[in-house]
């Protein structure tokens, strides 16, 4: 493999902000770049497997305005986190810094910005995060998930380019799957999860709903669910009592092939929630994460809801037994269904990382992308 030189990618270390980095580090490999990885201690949690030569940790805080008085201790750790991620790239020379939002990126894009490296970030979700938001005035290149990103200015705007999100080789492996055959005596694959919050709202909601549903329709329902250990036993034995055939674990390795199998997914909306719903192909009833300060998961499932492709219910409007009926006829309803299924494909974009990857090189090269 010929060896192009090196690309340092910067995250935040959760999954939202390092699995799209890792597909775009897979690529570039294939390419015959380098990648080496700069994060925060989370990524002991989420970057087990993350294809770079060198992963460094650097000190990095969340900004509080709301907090003033932890805010000069806060920028304090940001400025150390600047001049380590500085001394790193004066030693390592990489060709182009990428970004993809936390502010564990916040050092190392703005040291690149500094030190006259080319640099871009790219924003998961349909609203800039809050560190992106500021890192794009230093940015050469905007890559964005979603053909349309609130929170830009319009300079910054001028650098956007839409690339979608970079999802797992996982998902990728489940690409453009058939959709399952229904009908009204087969299982109809229904899989709920939603991380953390989600799991924890999903387990006091989804009993309520199923409780709602005629006999008929609960006695073909095949129910995969994530679920928190906490919640196991008693989630187990409510849906036991109700008949209800279930699938519940704390985590599925295999998300995106479970997804494949669904015929419907009940979820959040996180941006890589959405991103492997769309190269996969499947239809989500979306409720979004709610009390965050941008609203992005509101953002990210009208975007997909707008393409055909699911349906939006705000956590606070819902109702079991709205929920319910609603279920019952999208169950009997194949072709909404199926519809929903091609209109997700039409919203994914299975070449993301390639597309990413493009501009990275653009930018490592000094090509002019326009």
């Amino acid at each position: 493999m010929s060896d192009k030189g090196l690309v340092m990618l910067a995250a935040g270390g959760t999954g939202g902000h390092l699995f799209p980095a890792q597909a775009l580090a897979e690529v570039l490999r294939q390419r015959g770049w380098r990648t080496q990885l700069m994060t925060d201690e989370r990524v002991r949690d989420y970057g087990r497997n993350f294809p770079a030569e060198t992963v460094h940790v650097v000190p990095s805080a969340t900004l509080t305005p709301g907090r003033p008085l932890r805010l000069a201790g806060q920028a304090l750790r940001l400025h150390a986190g600047f001049r380590k991620a500085r001394a790193i790239l004066r030693a390592e020379k990489p060709a182009v810094v990428a970004g993809f939002g936390g502010y564990p990126s916040f050092p190392p894009i703005l040291a690149a910005a500094a030190l006259k490296i080319p640099n871009l970030v790219h924003e998961q979700n349909a609203v800039m995060g809050r560190a992106n938001r500021v890192l794009a005035r230093f940015a050469g290149r905007v890559a964005s998930s979603f053909p349309e990103v609130r929170g830009l200015t319009d300079r910054a705007r001028g650098k956007l380019v839409f690339t979608g999100n970079p999802v797992r080789a996982l998902a990728l492996a489940e690409k453009a799957a058939a959709y399952p055959p229904l009908t009204a005596s087969e299982p109809f694959h229904v899989l709920v999860f939603g991380g953390s919050q989600g799991a924890r709202f999903f387990a006091e909601f989804m009993p309520k709903v199923l409780k709602e549903l005629a006999p008929a329709m609960r006695s073909t329902l095949a129910l995969t669910q994530q679920v928190r250990h906490e919640d196991f036993e008693h989630l187990t034995a409510q849906y036991q009592a109700l008949g209800i055939q279930a699938e519940l674990q704390p985590f599925f390795m295999d998300m995106p092939a479970r997804i494949a199998r669904s015929h419907l997914v009940i979820c959040r909306s996180g941006a890589s929630t959405i991103a492997e719903l769309g190269v996969i192909g499947r239809p989500a009833i979306m409720v979004p994460l709610p009390g965050s300060l941008d609203s992005d998961q509101l953002y990210n499932a009208k975007s997909f809801a707008a393409a055909g492709a699911g349906w939006v219910r705000p956590q606070g409007d819902l109702v079991a037994s709205d929920f319910a009926a609603f279920l019952t006829r999208l169950r009997y309803e194949e072709r909404d269904l199926a519809a929903a299924a091609q209109a997700a494909l039409g919203h994914g974009r299975p070449d993301a990382a390639e597309r990413l990857a493009d501009v990275a090189e653009a930018l490592a090269l000094h090509t002019d992308m326009t």
